[in-house]
């Protein structure tokens, strides 16, 4: 059962580069944790089209880069093909919010709609970590890579709270939903301010890509649409500050029920 101890990481660094086509194969197709393969442009064969085909069907992103590189694997036989592993072992949503329940506890999620910048990733997995978030939630894509900077900005909070990676926020949401989860779109698209609703409820905060905010087909499927309150013509927060207020609010709203 899952459960969270503040005390001692629930991630372990696992952090490398595996390389050659058979090596990258084989982890693809036994569900390691993958954050990105790069394939040689020049390499185009049955096999590294075999390795991306993989990749679609696991939403692990892939990129054709040139020879250069694969410079600091020069000496190794890579064969055109490297994979990075994340640095962590990703949960899932499905089994964590059950013994949040289960033990009791009000849930607290925080979701990242395509969040891809390595520091505002590490820096709100640390007000997530401190602010009590009992699990951050992010898509298979189009999402910061889980490496040695991710954790360092994060001071350790990535080894300690867990991050699930999920195939269709979406369908995250729905089960949430369906799960008596309330959650909430933060956006400065929404005209009621985050002060105004009730954060002492099971919650799940989303918030959005760094120039594009949150996704409409996700905003959709929140309960409720709120923004961050600003002054002096500011239209918006860096996503990592938005979220360091969003994860306050919530705890001074639990502190004073």
């Amino acid at each position: 059962m899952y459960k969270k101890d503040q005390s001692r990481p629930v991630n372990k660094s696992t952090e490398q580069v595996i390389y050659g086509i058979h090596a990258v194969a084989e982890a693809l197709d036994i569900g390691k944790d993958i954050n990105k393969v790069i394939i040689q442009q020049d390499t185009k064969n049955d096999a590294t089209s075999g390795i991306m085909s993989l990749c679609k069907q696991r939403h692990i992103p892939f990129q054709l880069v040139p020879k250069e590189k694969f410079n600091f694997l020069r000496e190794k036989n890579h064969q055109g093909v490297a994979a990075y592993l994340s640095a962590i072992v990703y949960q899932s949503i499905e089994e964590i919010l059950p013994a949040l329940y289960e033990a009791g506890k009000v849930p607290f999620i925080i979701i990242l709609d395509r969040i891809t910048d390595v520091r505002n990733f590490g820096a709100i997995a640390r007000s997530a970590f401190c602010g009590g978030v009992d699990a951050i939630v992010v898509p298979f894509s189009e999402t910061a890579p889980i490496n040695d900077d991710a954790i360092k900005t994060s001071a350790g909070a990535l080894l300690k709270i867990p991050v699930c990676r999920e195939k269709n926020l979406k369908t995250t949401l729905e089960f949430l939903n369906q799960s008596a989860v309330t959650t909430v779109a933060c956006t400065e698209k929404a005209n009621k301010h985050i002060n105004f609703i009730d954060l002492k409820v099971p919650l799940a905060i989303i918030l959005g890509n760094e120039e594009h905010g949150i996704s409409n087909d996700l905003i959709r499927k929140c309960e409720s649409i709120v923004k961050i309150p600003l002054e002096f013509g500011v239209q918006s927060l860096n996503v990592s500050v938005a979220a360091g207020i969003a994860i306050y609010e919530t705890v001074r709203q639990r502190m004073n029920k």
